[in-house]
């Protein structure tokens, strides 16, 4: 049987054999390092597309990755029409796992230049908020998403802007934050800092997503500086070890800023065991804070 450090700690002492011995009654717990509550999860858009809930928790689980958004339309099936007792089951699936339920990954977006368009919109995000409440999760991503011919640049981000801020106040009485991806036409940093800008409800939040237009301009710290104060629970990345993007400059940014929320695999490839390089995907995340942490 092993004894935690605590317990060790207070048996010597109720024993007597920690007498003469102060340095061990004064020993500190090992003081925590930023970046040590950033956690790693999967974002169900290739892998894990095709699993069912009850296999895509199992598989997580086996992986080690503990943390999931789920897309809409995929097979885990985690959309607005499960009626009550379909909600509670996915709530209690999840808490009776090692699994969080971090977000549902909608497909919604707030860029047309037709106002029934953006209004559909922010009601199928509503929807989405309150599954996200009802099944256990904390928020909801969207997308911003681009630019129309013969539309002012700054009429659409204005346009972005305020439907977050609507959906971010429906979102505060779910306890719920809405989370806009860095995505499409809407991609580079400037222009995401621009709606964000407008949409200054606290419960909208940024969602990095990994893009190449990170590295355009001054480049990654420059970009990474425009719009960290409006992170949130969530951001993107595709595989780690990719050559096309400078991951452990990104890790060693969010570990600086001592980010706490989850880092979450968005793959591209389609490896023959998807399991098996998702726990190599977790693996190499580890060593990749810890190796920023001590540089």
């Amino acid at each position: 049987m092993q004894f935690s450090r605590r317990e060790l700690t207070v048996g010597l002492a109720a024993s007597g054999a920690l007498v003469g011995c102060p340095s061990l009654l004064m020993a500190k717990p090992e003081e925590s390092r930023p970046g040590d509550k950033m956690q790693y999860g999967l974002v169900t858009y290739l892998w894990g597309q095709s699993w069912k809930l009850p296999q895509l928790i199992s598989n997580c689980e086996q992986a080690g990755c503990l943390g999931v958004e789920l897309r809409s339309t995929h097979a885990h099936g985690v959309e607005p029409g499960l009626n009550n007792q379909q909600r509670k089951e996915v709530a209690r699936r999840f808490a009776d796992s090692e699994v969080t339920l971090v977000g549902l990954g909608s497909n919604e977006r707030f860029d047309n230049s037709d106002p029934a368009v953006v209004r559909k919109a922010i009601d199928a995000t509503k929807a989405f908020i309150v599954l996200s409440h009802d099944v256990g999760s904390s928020g909801v991503k969207v997308k911003p998403d681009r630019f129309y011919p013969n539309v002012p640049r700054q009429q659409t981000i204005e346009q972005i802007g305020r439907s977050l801020n609507e959906l971010g106040e429906f979102a505060g009485q779910y306890g719920q934050q809405v989370r806009l991806e860095v995505h499409g036409q809407c991609a580079e940093l400037p222009t995401i800092k621009a709606i964000m800008d407008v949409a200054q409800n606290k419960n909208v939040a940024v969602c990095w997503n990994s893009n190449a237009a990170d590295l355009t301009g001054k480049g990654i710290t420059e970009n990474f500086q425009l719009v960290r104060d409006r992170f949130g629970a969530t951001l993107h990345v595709r595989e780690l070890e990719s050559r096309s993007y400078p991951y452990a400059r990104l890790i060693q940014l969010l570990v600086q800023s001592d980010y706490a929320g989850w880092v979450m695999l968005e793959a591209s490839s389609k490896p023959e065991n998807p399991v098996a390089a998702l726990a190599a995907q977790v693996r190499r995340f580890r060593k990749m804070v810890v190796a920023a942490q001590t540089s």
